[in-house]
């Protein structure tokens, strides 16, 4: 049962290591299309997922303090 950790842990890398392989190139191969996004629109994408994000980690953040806090975790 030794090996049980060692073959989950280098599947996991190896299955990482190609999707971090594959992310990269297709990201490079965007980049070489020669496609013109707008800086604006990206800066705008980005202002709407933080806007997105940021409350929900906050309310995350909130509901784990709150159940720990009602489970006498605190």
């Amino acid at each position: 049962m030794d090996w049980v950790p060692v073959l989950f842990i280098t599947f996991k890398v190896i299955v990482f290591g190609i999707g971090m392989f594959l992310a990269i190139k297709w990201h490079y191969d965007q980049g070489k299309l020669g496609r013109q996004v707008e800086r604006r629109a990206v800066m705008r994408m980005a202002g709407l997922w933080a806007a997105i994000f940021l409350p929900l980690l906050a309310g995350l953040l909130w509901v784990t303090f709150y159940v720990c806090n009602k489970l006498g975790m605190t």
